[in-house]
């Protein structure tokens, strides 16, 4: 046990174009460019899928990255967006952008289901079938699908949510009764209803969720773009001043979004250490009642390359202790996969693998942990969670900086991964923030290592283009991760790039 002490990490750097480092990835994009711009640069790639009018805007909103976006706020904290080509060194061919027209009416009589899961799994259907059609038939390369969804799929498409009632609710002659009947005899046939009934009861009710679930394995990258964030139509006034003031950050968000989706690494950790592995624990319960849950793996490497292993289901839930933990086989099983992924890439096993997650590690999976790195590598168990009750003040007008630690244990310590940053002469929030709560539940480690690890991968977000995150990667997209892979009873995912999933 040691006395409490306090210490001020300094902000992690990030990698960019040339070997340039910088720590805000603007600043870095808009001084030296893109990490891979040697490897990645030119036209891209890409498709849109949506009705004709949605298509127009998208059109219209990537025009408008084609040039300098302005700030009006505090340029400090919203800096000035350049355009595509000057920041990220990527063009849009406006003569050579696959379109998918997607009726409206189909939308429209889709979203009439009073089925949740039919009434979702039609909607999916639309956009999924007439991209997979477009691969299998068509010669032009996409790299990227631009998915255009109208404001009613993103409001009826999710759980709990209800049919469009306009032109009269459509309701399902099929009882779902039918589901529980499983033994069917073997020459009996089902009316198309009864199919379409029971292929729409295997997934998940989640427009979002399920599409990327259903595209999973078969190579297509997708990002889902609501009309809200294209368009003002349907805003009030209020709403217009609000995304006005947000412009140039959905400007910087969709571009680096894009550029890693279409394949190039936007910028890597600066502070590397060679031969250091992370790996995020995900689990999600499965849609039936019981112990049953998924597990996953997120893989981080120092490169900034992200994969995702598929793990077994199981009954990993406890209701009691309402922890995860793995069995000793299954948890060799998905840290040797990761490990094997790793000496694929680079000829030899990583010096050290940090295992991430929001529960501690039992004897029965650390076990199996070990025994799949024995000879091979070191291993270290890091809980990470947030702490909603522990809060520092100082006599300041802001709060306690961003990157402050306090080690209250050899082991133990509390980390500000949100709060004051020098850089923008501001906190970012009005709340007084919480810390991490870091623990090394497992193995030898340094904890102010462990939290200057923590703190550097809380920059590797590359769907948005921010200072930094309150989570690190590694568990940053586990809820959304854990959700697509049981967002579906037979998903053939594998082993997959990170991109495939946010």
């Amino acid at each position: 046990m040691l006395e409490p002490v306090i210490k001020y990490l300094s902000e992690p750097t990030l990698t960019f174009a040339h070997g340039q480092k910088a720590i805000d990835p603007r600043d870095g994009l808009m001084l030296f460019g893109p990490f891979d711009a040697n490897r990645y640069f030119g036209q891209m790639n890409i498709g849109i899928i949506g009705p004709n009018r949605l298509r127009r805007l998208m059109i219209d909103y990537l025009h408008v990255l084609d040039k300098p976006v302005f700030s009006d706020e505090d340029v400090n904290k919203h800096p000035t967006f350049l355009g595509l080509e000057s920041v990220l060194g990527v063009f849009v061919n406006y003569e050579n952008i696959p379109q998918i027209d997607i009726s409206e009416n189909s939308i429209k009589e889709a979203l009439r289901h009073q089925d949740n899961h039919v009434r979702v799994h039609k909607l999916v259907s639309i956009y999924v079938d007439k991209i997979t059609n477009y691969l299998n038939e068509e010669e032009r390369p996409v790299n990227l699908w631009l998915v255009v969804i109208p404001e009613d799929i993103y409001t009826h498409g999710r759980p709990k949510s209800s049919a469009l009632k306009i032109g009269g609710v459509i309701k399902s002659s099929v009882s779902r009764q039918v589901l529980k009947n499983r033994q069917q005899n073997l020459f009996e046939e089902f009316n198309n209803e009864e199919e379409a009934f029971r292929k729409a009861y295997e997934y998940e009710v989640n427009f979002h969720n399920q599409m990327k679930a259903r595209l999973l394995g078969s190579g297509i990258t997708t990002q889902i773009i609501r009309e809200s964030k294209i368009s003002f139509s349907g805003m009030d006034t209020k709403q217009q001043l609000q995304e006005e003031k947000i412009k140039t950050a959905k400007a910087w968000n969709l571009a680096v979004a894009l550029y890693y989706k279409m394949g190039g690494l936007p910028w890597k950790m600066g502070d590397v250490r060679q031969g250091v592995c992370y790996l995020g624990l995900v689990y999600k319960k499965t849609q039936d009642k019981g112990k049953n849950a998924c597990c996953a793996a997120q893989m981080f490497l120092d490169s900034g390359d992200g994969m995702v292993f598929r793990g077994n289901v199981g009954p990993w839930w406890n209701e009691e202790t309402g922890e995860y933990h793995l069995d000793k086989a299954d948890a060799k099983k998905i840290i040797s996969r990761a490990m094997q992924s790793y000496f694929s890439q680079f000829n030899r096993y990583p010096t050290e693998v940090f295992i991430h997650a929001k529960t501690y590690f039992n004897d029965e999976e650390w076990d199996g942990f070990q025994e799949a790195a024995e000879g091979k590598s070191q291993i270290i168990g890091v809980r990470i969670r947030n702490n909603n009750v522990f809060k520092l003040y100082r006599e300041h007008q802001y709060s306690v900086p961003r990157g402050l630690m306090l080690q209250y244990d050899d082991n133990k310590a509390f980390l500000w991964t949100k709060g004051y940053i020098p850089r923008f002469k501001t906190q970012i929030g009005l709340e007084t923030p919480n810390p991490l709560d870091i623990q090394i539940d497992r193995g030898n480690g340094n904890v102010e290592t462990v939290c200057k690890d923590i703190l550097s991968l809380s920059k590797l977000n590359y769907n948005a283009c921010i200072y930094g995150d309150g989570l690190p990667v590694t568990l940053k997209f586990a809820e959304s991760i854990g959700e697509i892979l049981t967002s579906a009873k037979h998903i053939n995912g594998g082993v997959l790039p990170f991109k495939f999933y946010i």
